[in-house]
């Protein structure tokens, strides 16, 4: 996902989610350094306006300033960056709810993404072997919603709201990817 540059000897993205835990202001702005750079290309992917992006990216580090407490970790299997971007893609979901109560919703969120490079390479580093493989030969819509719902933990209506899909579509296409990728790993 987006592990930034780190010198050999400083602490990993889930030591520095402990030490904002204790109230480390530095620790939370070296996170910040480290992550915000690859959760704004991320939001920037499923959303064009840039005054969304920028207030979840607000309220994505406010909530990590103020839960990084409730950080797991590593203990259940999860990492720091997974955890932030869990964070990110629920205010982004959020976002568009309340837009949604007051306008259309924005045009890119309407649009099929096309899974960037740099999302090939987070989905590569995050799913590897046959796994991986198959994934990343999915259809692009279906991949979509096996990323949004497996990877970045996201329920169905969340998925929809995000993916600008009806929920039955995404229930099919999550059927229909998993159907596939039962099929490439048999």
């Amino acid at each position: 996902m987006g592990s930034a540059r780190k010198a050999p000897g400083e602490p990993d993205e889930e030591r520095l989610v402990r030490l904002v835990a204790r109230g480390d202001r530095a620790a939370f702005e070296e996170l910040y350094r480290r992550t915000a750079p690859w959760m704004a290309v991320r939001l920037r992917r499923r959303c064009a306006d840039e005054q969304i992006v920028a207030e979840v990216m607000q309220e994505t580090y406010l909530a990590v300033w103020r839960a990084a407490g409730a950080f797991a970790g590593s203990a259940v299997g999860g990492t720091a960056v997974g955890w932030l971007w869990t964070i990110a893609a629920r205010r982004l979901v959020d976002a568009f709810r309340r837009r949604a109560h007051h306008a259309e919703p924005p045009p890119a969120a309407a649009l099929p993404a096309v899974a960037a490079p740099a999302e090939e390479e987070a989905l590569a580093a995050t799913v590897g072997g046959d796994v991986g493989d198959a994934l990343r030969r999915l259809a692009p819509e279906l991949r979509q919603v096996l990323q949004a719902m497996v990877l970045d933990g996201l329920s169905v209506r969340e998925t929809a709201v995000l993916l600008g899909l009806p929920e039955g579509t995404v229930k099919t296409r999550a059927r229909r990817a998993r159907i596939a990728m039962r099929e490439a790993l048999a």
